[in-house]
């Protein structure tokens, strides 16, 4: 496996911002030419921090399906929008870039986020064609292109279901300014990749409408979608088993264990 960190600015970016790799390696005894999806994971963190129980635990779980996998511990406050779509922006344009090298599949570079690296996952979905990100990070448009989106209990809505902390944090004192563009659900287009969703219906930090707006917004574009609302649960449950769970035990929910599997079998249709 190369397991490298990667150094990852732009304007604005916080120094301790890095993309941490977990790439697969190629042998003679098994298929030296494989190429392989990837998956870029954002944990979450309302946009103050990124988890450690959204992202190494998830890369061995990515891994162990056959993809490789990449956690950008991207910039938070008091950095503000647009720094960490950039650095994302910056990171979709490296994988491509290392493609041949790294044995990436350069047509399934998929964005993954939780929470509020969700919101950041969907932003690069429903942006990444905008001008700004291309010119930001000096790379063609068509280069910067992601092919998928798994969204984990995903920050989407600034309206009435708003988790208001994260886009105060995102946004800092362009709140008034920035607000509304940054509702996603208002963003969808036609570029926006195939997504995978899920939520929990008693989530109470993060509504599920913020899910079901984005689901909905999808729908209308035709954009394929699949969407999985577990009846039990909680906010924040990474994997929803031991190893994600808090030391006090909370995050174990077997009812939503089974996301994980739902995932493998939507990757091996994408």
């Amino acid at each position: 496996m190369r397991h490298e960190v990667i150094k990852i600015q732009v304007d604005g970016s916080q120094p301790d911002t890095k993309l941490y790799t977990y790439i697969l390696d190629n042998f003679a005894e098994i298929q030296q030419d494989r190429v392989r999806p990837i998956v870029v994971i954002c944990p979450g963190g309302g946009y103050a921090m990124t988890s450690d129980r959204e992202a190494e635990a998830l890369a061995v779980r990515i891994m162990a399906m056959g993809y490789h996998a990449a956690i950008l511990r991207y910039s938070c406050a008091p950095s503000v929008y647009p720094t960490a779509l950039k650095e994302l922006a910056i990171v979709v344009s490296l994988l491509r870039k290392n493609a041949e090298i790294w044995h990436i599949d350069k047509d399934k570079i998929i964005i993954q986020g939780s929470s509020a690296g969700g919101h950041l996952a969907a932003s690069y979905g429903v942006f990444w064609k905008e001008a700004f990100l291309s010119e930001a990070v000096n790379e063609r448009t068509e280069n910067l292109k992601p092919n998928g989106l798994i969204l984990s209990y995903p920050v989407i809505t600034s309206g009435q279901f708003a988790h208001r902390g994260s886009f105060q944090n995102l946004l800092g004192e362009r709140y008034d300014e920035l607000v509304d563009k940054m509702s996603l659900e208002k963003q969808v287009n036609e570029d926006t990749p195939k997504s995978f969703i899920w939520h929990t219906f008693p989530d109470d930090c993060v509504p599920v409408e913020n899910s079901l707006l984005f689901v909905m917004a999808l729908r209308e574009k035709n954009i394929p979608t699949e969407f999985h609302m577990y009846p039990v649960g909680g906010h924040g449950l990474g994997l929803a088993n031991e190893e994600t769970a808090c030391p006090n035990g909370y995050g174990i929910q077997k009812e939503c264990q089974s996301w994980i599997s739902l995932l493998e079998v939507w990757m091996e249709n994408l």
